[in-house]
């Protein structure tokens, strides 16, 4: 059984000891990747998802100007490549920013976690729409906001993010990404997106010692960002109920 992170569930919903269990049997054997090794790349075949166990991931997908655009950067506790299960491939390619272990999830295992776990299958389908409305919150503040703002906002994600996991103690987290990332990230240059940066060091907001980030006032960022405060509905009375489980998971 995997040590996965569960919070994106126990967020929504308190989850029984049989439930976690199941959640935790549903990935294969983790698999390691190295930093900057292709975990699948777009157009692959897309048979499976993933469970995020450690390290990061960038999601991307190639643009018609042969540019890339990374659209998510996955932390632990993600759940891999949920857009592809509706096409016949990938839709976007998933590259190792850090060493990283996700555990693979054949689709046929997602199908029988709807049969038998109809209330997991639910807090499953909320995590997808709490995907989605994240990634509709960083599309508005890239198209609406300038570029102080749109730093802000991703920094801002991605400290909350770690802080779930205890991983951003003192408001500090160690972010592994280069500058071109993150342009191609909230699409700016990474000429545009250093002077911004030092706007940001200059108002003592933050402080970057190699790849350390600090947040100095975090309140204050928090008014300048465009990232809403989102309240999650929690046990929501339409969720099915539990059902108790024992034993490992089934392929079909």
């Amino acid at each position: 059984m995997i040590d996965y992170p569960l919070n994106r569930f126990t967020d929504m919903a308190a989850l029984s000891d049989a439930e976690q269990k199941r959640l935790r049997s549903l990935g294969d054997t983790p698999i390691l990747y190295k930093r900057a090794a292709t975990i699948r790349a777009e157009g692959d075949p897309a048979p499976c998802i993933y469970l995020m166990l450690e390290g990061w991931v960038l999601a991307s997908m190639v643009l018609p100007s042969g540019a890339r655009q990374v659209t998510k950067v996955h932390l632990p506790g993600d759940i891999l490549g949920t857009p592809s299960m509706a096409l016949t491939s990938a839709a976007e390619t998933l590259t190792a920013l850090t060493d990283c272990l996700v555990a693979p999830v054949p689709l046929t295992r997602m199908r029988d976690l709807f049969v038998d776990h109809p209330r997991l299958a639910a807090l499953f389908l909320m995590a997808v729409q709490i995907e989605r409305i994240a990634l509709m919150d960083a599309m508005a503040a890239m198209g609406k906001t300038d570029a102080r703002k749109q730093i802000i906002t991703f920094i801002l994600d991605l400290h909350d993010r770690l802080a779930r996991l205890g991983k951003a103690p003192g408001g500090a987290f160690e972010l592994p990404m280069t500058q071109e990332q993150i342009g191609e990230k909230l699409g700016m240059t990474s000429v545009h997106l250093n002077r911004s940066l030092r706007v940001l060091d200059a108002e003592g907001l933050l402080t970057r010692t190699g790849r350390l980030v600090r947040l100095n006032d975090i309140e204050t960022l928090r008014g300048l960002s465009q990232l809403p405060r989102r309240q999650l509905r929690t046990d929501p009375e339409w969720l099915p109920e539990s059902r108790e489980w024992g034993g490992p998971a089934r392929d079909g």
